[in-house]
């Protein structure tokens, strides 16, 4: 289960029913907000059968790219891998108009006990083709360097642990790259070189960086993800939550970059274990 690499998951101490309408509700204003800001969203309902209850949370499976590949992804907990659909992907080809030229599915990885979790794994800077990936059970060093062939990816990587040590399950509960602004909890990586080539490689690339606190991480400040809306302007999402951690010098920077969108998503978070950035698949195939 998912539960035993994430300890950010199952801190709600509500009802499962109590979870769920909660959940439901917070996804929904999530959605209205991004299309309030001008981003386009294609919401994909969830499947009865067979359950899927982390599905909320498709970037861990998949992965959309500019040059019309699709990725699919070994998954570590069992119960997610049926979260990969290739009708999502027939829909966004015949119902929304893009354009999907291959998929690469990594996911026999898994016969062989090696995972890697798509964007939650990987916090990719896609100008600079390169992916910065904490190792952990979730992220390992072969699938790693499979995606990174095939897409023709450098890899950074480096090993990251929460305040009390324990392996940090997903890159991007730590860090984000957009176009110009990376934001990092660099303090989370547990060597000191490892430390000072990331920060190297995000200065090298052009990136201001806001460095982000242990109780910053813990509030989900590191999951956020720089969008862009139908005018072109760059929208920064992120939760309510994770916005409030902030001082008022990071917000000036992040605000300075882009339009910041704060959404409550309290409920999904504690329970769940994850936060916005976790809850968007980001499409960048071109249209047809």
């Amino acid at each position: 289960m998912t539960a035993e690499s994430n300890v950010f998951q199952g801190r709600s101490t509500a009802t499962a029913e109590e979870q769920q309408k909660a959940a439901a509700h917070e996804f929904d204003a999530l959605v209205d907000a991004l299309r309030s800001a001008g981003v386009s969203v294609v919401v994909e309902d969830d499947t009865t059968d067979p359950h899927t209850p982390d599905s909320i949370f498709p970037n861990n499976w998949v992965s959309f790219h500019g040059d019309g590949r699709v990725v699919l992804y070994p998954m570590e907990a069992p119960n997610r891998r049926t979260e990969r659909r290739t009708d999502i992907i027939d829909r966004l080809v015949n119902d929304h108009g893009f354009q999907v030229v291959d998929v690469i599915d990594l996911s026999a990885h898994e016969t062989s006990g090696r995972h890697l979790e798509g964007t939650g794994s990987m916090v990719l800077d896609r100008s600079n083709r390169i992916a910065y990936a904490c190792l952990s059970s979730r992220t390992q060093l072969d699938p790693l360097g499979d995606f990174a062939q095939r897409m023709d990816y450098d890899v950074v990587s480096f090993d990251a642990v929460d305040r009390n040590g324990v392996p940090i399950y997903h890159t991007n509960v730590l860090m984000n790259v957009g176009e110009a602004v990376a934001v990092i909890c660099d303090e989370a990586i547990a060597r000191d070189e490892q430390r000072a080539a990331v920060l190297a490689r995000l200065r090298d690339t052009g990136h201001d960086i806001v460095h982000l606190s242990y109780d910053q991480l813990d509030a989900f400040a590191g999951n956020m993800l720089e969008l862009r809306n139908t005018d072109g302007d760059r929208v920064l999402a992120m939760s309510t939550q994770a916005w409030e951690s902030l001082d008022a010098s990071q917000r000036a920077t992040l605000q300075a970059n882009a339009r910041i969108l704060s959404s409550p998503i309290d409920t999904i978070e504690s329970s769940a274990g994850g936060s916005v950035r976790c809850m968007l698949a980001e499409v960048h195939l071109p249209h047809s």
